[in-house]
């Protein structure tokens, strides 16, 4: 699997709406149900981490270690990012697979929950 393919499909939700970054606005999709899978970058905080693996695990939401924080900005056309919420469940399946398929392939992405 090629992690371009991911990139790309960020910056698909972020251009169709079905995205949320930061960590205030990605911690209230979580809250709120409409997160169907949340990405941290790989090079977050132990804190940062903790935080939203807790969050996830408490509201079934899945999540994902994948990329660093300026890739993960990039793909999306903003700043840094640590944390992305797909509010989308069609993006969300294709996403999960693909991710899925890299940390298969020895790529970085790790399934939390």
């Amino acid at each position: 699997m090629n992690e371009n393919k991911v990139y790309s499909l960020l910056g698909l939700c972020q251009k169709a709406g079905k995205l949320v970054s930061g960590e205030f606005a990605v911690e209230n999709a979580i809250k709120s149900g409409s997160a169907c899978v949340v990405i941290v970058s790989s090079d977050a905080s132990e804190n940062t981490a903790k935080k939203f693996r807790d969050k996830c695990d408490y509201y079934s939401v899945p999540i994902f270690a994948f990329g660093n924080k300026e890739m993960l900005g990039h793909a999306i056309g903003k700043e840094v990012r640590t944390s992305i919420a797909i509010t989308d469940n069609g993006f969300a399946k294709t996403l999960q697979k693909n991710l899925q398929l890299d940390e298969q392939d020895g790529g970085n992405a790790n399934v939390e929950n």
